[in-house]
């Protein structure tokens, strides 16, 4: 063949900010690691290379020889270094600003450790939107790899996709390749000869054709069964031998190589989406459903391949309507980016903003902010790194502000109203030194954030249980075991037995101070299982609220009238926070009630990142007595305290209450699909007093509630460490 087909391996290895360092370390054993030892016996392939910020900065920390080596080959123009923004966020999820700092932030590092000369970027999940072309322009970036799925969007067929093109906005030029979706299901999943024969068909019919392999790298050893296939089997050295075995009619190259040596097919504008899959996921779960089930139907009447080009999915940012939970936590990131901005405009600089600029953009990292066939949203600890890394840098922005919680700076407390959650509503925001509250008061009045500022933690960052399209592999049951390796898109595999039997449904968010009114024949079994009958329109009903001020302490005030089994009745809820600890006081006062009725008064409260199974991590009782594990079903009555405790997290959250009271507690999981198959996980406690109201002589009923945080464990091992640092 006169004119060699351009073979453009490009491969992305990131973990996300949040996840556990043994898991960053096996992914480094499985997949980094000998991909590395196997790709640099082949002396004359070139590949191109992204790492995430997140899973560069480990790496360094932890294996800086590997990232020498990396250097090496980069010196000796083995491995092209594809830069990106530095924390993998979504790009049209972030503000332009960000965009741009997070992309130039990131090159310099990666000039400056890998003497990287960098031109192009990798797009976080391929989530792409015209107007980012002019961002990444000025941003010094050359070019960007997409799939092949955005093209054939524009109108484009297969045919005319062995190359790249120019895309434009406002006079900004960007060179985008599109990556190959047969590429994607070949390698590494079928026999190496597979792939060459696929390239060989193409070199054959398209003379100095450009071939895109742009994908994850931990396909290769870390995706379930994909170690001992692409090493101990030799799946890559036989890839490697082929491509090597073939170099008289195959070159394998680098996407800069090709930008300057072969002109672009042409110019195109691409319309916004991602890869095929995700397009898919962001439907609602019945459309995805029906989306499947019509896809099938067109396979078997054997013209799918004729609609699937005119068939488009769902829209990246209704991941943030699909689970309300990202979008509380993408509003608390655009209010932590506006208020830096906000300081820099007023001259802010100094290495306190230059560290909340860094967390702000960790707390951006994209993995827990949507779902798919990975995690996602669903693992709590993802949840948490993002909100310790928001709350991190809110508070080096009030410890620039000398606002601080440190001991050193001056106490204050504040309530406020806007739209923070940016749903055109207005929330109300109770805030001090050590604690952060956002409440929704035309949602039920509930609190949806709850900030314990001295250790970056939200109490608040729970998961609503809801139904998914996957659910229904579920209660089919786990696939036939294979020898062969799967993609994890084809994958039906249970972590745990029974998972059929635990799926369960909410129909309320599960935030706190949920005020439901159930029957005081309610079965216990019905509030766990999220069924039980609403007797009341309380819990999503929208409260008026009042701001209240004095003197070192504010009050948020509720008002509501509404209906309980067919009785009207008052509710005022009153929330309150001082300058002086981290307590909140929690008043309800209900008028208006029956002498005679039939119902439990039940304001439910959730406690996200506190995690069950641990013998560490549990509840007490007033006398300071264990009661068991944090993932236990309690079923209390006539009492006026409990504790929670995580050692681990050095936190201790307590309620006290002026009353005796009953109190159901239960852990709230979810069944939801990983890239290990579906598991049941645990999001969060359920704390649950409840009441059969007994009205005094006007029908008014009353109590008073203290919810104490105590992080005096974990503020001293902080000390310890600050100690041992200076010694």
């Amino acid at each position: 063949m006169n004119q060699p087909l351009r073979l453009v391996l490009v491969l992305h290895n990131h973990q996300p900010i949040g996840n556990f360092d043994g898991v960053f370390e096996q992914a480094y054993q499985d997949s980094y690691l000998p991909f590395l030892n196997v790709f640099e016996r082949y002396e004359k392939l070139r590949i191109a290379l992204h790492t995430s910020g997140s899973l560069m900065e480990w790496l360094d920390a932890n294996h800086p020889e590997y990232v020498d080596r990396l250097a090496n080959l980069v010196s000796k123009g083995r491995i092209e270094i594809v830069g990106g923004a530095y924390f993998e966020p979504i790009l049209t999820m972030i503000p332009s600003r960000d965009r741009r700092g997070q992309i130039t932030t990131y090159t310099e590092w990666l000039q400056q450790r890998l003497g990287a000369s960098v031109r192009g970027m990798w797009v976080p999940e391929r989530v792409w939107e015209q107007s980012l072309t002019s961002d990444l322009a000025h941003s010094n970036i050359n070019y960007t790899v997409l799939d092949d799925f955005h093209f054939k969007n524009a109108g484009l067929t297969t045919e005319q996709l062995h190359g790249y093109y120019v895309t434009e906005d406002d006079g900004n030029l960007l060179n985008v390749f599109p990556g190959s979706e047969q590429l994607r299901y070949l390698i590494p999943f079928q026999h190496a000869d597979e792939s060459i024969n696929y390239l060989r068909s193409v070199a054959e019919q398209h003379p100095g054709a450009v071939v895109v392999f742009g994908d994850d790298g931990e396909k290769f050893g870390t995706w379930p069964g994909t170690k001992e296939h692409v090493y101990d089997r030799g799946w890559l050295a036989q890839f490697f031998d082929a491509l090597s075995a073939n170099s008289d009619w195959l070159q394998v190259t680098t996407p800069g190589e090709v930008v300057q040596n072969v002109p672009p097919l042409g110019k195109l504008y691409i319309p916004e989406g991602s890869y095929r899959e995700m397009t898919e996921w962001a439907l609602p779960a019945a459309k995805i459903n029906e989306y499947e089930d019509l896809h099938h139907d067109f396979e078997e009447q054997g013209i799918w391949h004729r609609v699937a080009p005119f068939v488009k999915g769902g829209y990246w940012r209704n991941f943030k309507v699909k689970y309300p939970e990202t979008n509380v936590m993408y509003s608390r990131m655009q209010l932590v980016s506006r208020r830096l901005e906000q300081l820099l405009k007023e001259g802010a600089r100094g290495e306190l903003i230059d560290q909340a600029r860094l967390e702000l953009y960790r707390g951006q990292c994209n993995c827990s902010y949507w779902h798919g066939a990975f995690g996602g949203v669903y693992l709590p600890h993802l949840r948490n790194g993002v909100y310790q890394h928001l709350i991190a840098a809110e508070n080096l922005l009030n410890q620039y502000e000398n606002r601080g919680w440190q001991l050193d700076q001056q106490s204050w407390v504040e309530i406020d109203a806007a739209d923070f959650n940016l749903d055109g509503r207005p929330e109300s925001r109770l805030a001090n030194n050590r604690l952060l509250l956002l409440v929704s008061p035309v949602e039920g009045g509930q609190i949806y954030e709850f900030d314990v500022k001295t250790i970056c933690h939200n109490l608040q960052a729970t998961l609503t249980r809801r139904p998914e399209a996957y659910h229904r592999k579920v209660l089919n049951g786990p696939s036939n075991s294979r020898d062969d390796v799967a993609s994890i898109h084809d994958q039906v595999v249970f972590k745990q037995e029974g998972l059929n039997e635990r799926l369960g449904y909410d129909t309320w968010s599960r935030n706190s101070l949920v005020d439901h009114f159930y029957s005081v024949h309610v079965p216990r079994e019905a509030v766990v299982a999220g069924n039980a009958e609403e007797i009341g329109d309380f819990v999503h009903g929208p409260y008026e609220a009042k701001l209240r001020r004095a003197a070192g302490r504010v009050q948020l005030q509720l008002a509501r009238e509404g209906n309980v089994g067919g009785k009207r009745i008052q509710i005022t809820k009153g929330i309150t926070l001082t300058d002086e600890d981290s307590t909140i006081e929690i008043a309800y006062f209900v008028e208006n009630l029956p002498d005679q009725h039939e119902f439990l008064f039940a304001p439910e409260l959730n406690f996200a990142g506190l995690p069950s199974g641990a013998d560490d991590r549990y509840f007490y009782n007033a006398e300071k007595q264990s009661l068991g594990q944090l993932g236990g079903h309690l079923d209390l009555t006539e009492i006026t305290d409990l504790g929670m405790v995580d050692e681990w997290l050095g936190i201790d959250v307590g309620l006290a209450f002026d009353r005796p009271t009953a109190i159901w507690t239960y852990p709230v999981e979810t069944v939801s699909q990983s890239e290990g198959g579906f598991e049941l996980v645990h999001q969060s406690v359920a704390v649950v007093p409840h009441w059969h109201l007994v009205p005094d002589a006007n029908g008014c009923w009353s109590v008073t509630m203290r919810l104490s945080v105590d992080t005096s464990v974990a503020e001293g091992r902080m000390m310890e460490a600050v100690v041992a640092a200076t010694v």
